[in-house]
């Protein structure tokens, strides 16, 4: 019992001497002591395709071409008969450009389809249009087998105005007169005219750089909606029409993926891509006013899809 009573008083001077059994706990760290939480990285955001021209790619990029298919770089687009614009995209938020006459508008015949197809999903976006089995097909066929029946379908569908109205339309511009022009349609592929193009007075015109910044905008979500974005993939995959492009780069890689859409008439010949391999992704864009154009574009690719590798 004198053991126990001992103890208390023990603990009980212990404690009014301000300590306990174990010693002194830890003294708490002054404020101006404490850790500075790091501060929450800015989201990062998408650039403008056309301010990421890039001198040294351009030249590797002149020089594959110079060395495949002299004809394009030294006289065609020099005479204002082409224009070309490649874009790495390997790392999405920091593309790398090179533009030879990108800005130019051109004749590009059944390429500004993927116009029709942007604004239509514009609208489906919106409610105003329903994506059902009738109009998934018609979509389908205008780009994969570019049908212009079912082009100038879905172009009366959605109207010239609207589809202009949408093209011009902020933050995009997809036809923008104070950088060129761009993607336009100023009439079905088939019937009455309703109006061309501002800049150039086409009737079916693009600029290569404006079809560029349509599959870069496309790729990176920012152009419609998630399942929008999905579905526009799947119907600029698995061309129908195997020419240009198609066959440059199955015979130089025949693993890659292809997201496409060409135009032709005349000596007026166009293809446009998104390219995807394992170890890159780079948009390629060409519009040629010349009697050879596909045979071309054809050597165009292989020697593009080379360059771009190389860097990788």
């Amino acid at each position: 019992m004198t053991r126990f009573i001992s103890l208390w008083l023990l603990c009980f001077v212990v404690a009014l001497a301000g300590c306990n059994a174990f010693g002194p706990g830890p003294e708490k760290p002054a404020a101006e002591d404490q850790p500075v939480p790091a501060p929450a990285p800015e989201p990062r955001t998408y650039p403008e395709l056309r301010d990421r021209v890039d001198s040294d790619f351009q030249e590797e990029i002149s020089t594959a071409l110079r060395a495949e298919v002299p004809k394009l770089v030294e006289r065609l687009v020099a005479e204002g008969r082409a224009g070309l614009v490649v874009a790495d995209i390997s790392d999405e938020y920091n593309p790398r450009v090179a533009s030879f006459d990108g800005e130019r508008m051109n004749y590009a015949a059944s390429l500004p389809k993927v116009a029709i197809l942007y604004a239509a999903f514009v609208e489906i976006d919106r409610g105003a249009l329903t994506l059902d089995a009738t109009l998934e097909d018609q979509l389908t066929r205008m780009i994969r087998n570019s049908s212009n029946e079912a082009a100038t379908t879905v172009y009366k569908l959605v109207g010239p105005e609207r589809i202009a109205e949408i093209l011009q339309a902020p933050p995009h511009r997809l036809y923008d007169p104070d950088n060129g022009g761009g993607l336009w349609v100023g009439r079905g592929y088939g019937g009455e005219a309703w109006r061309r193009d501002p800049v150039a007075g086409i009737s079916h015109g693009a600029s290569a750089m404006q079809v560029a910044r349509f599959y870069y905008l496309l790729v990176t979500g920012q152009l419609v909606s998630p399942e929008s974005t999905e579905a526009m993939l799947e119907m600029l995959s698995r061309p129908g029409i195997r020419h240009k492009f198609v066959i440059g780069l199955a015979e130089n890689n025949p693993d890659a993926r292809l997201y496409r859409k060409s135009g032709t008439w005349k000596q007026f010949h166009a293809d446009s891509a998104l390219v995807v391999d394992p170890g890159y992704r780079y948009i390629a864009v060409a519009i040629v006013e010349d009697e050879d154009g596909a045979e071309i574009l054809e050597r165009l690719i292989g020697a593009t899809d080379k360059a771009v590798a190389r860097r990788h």
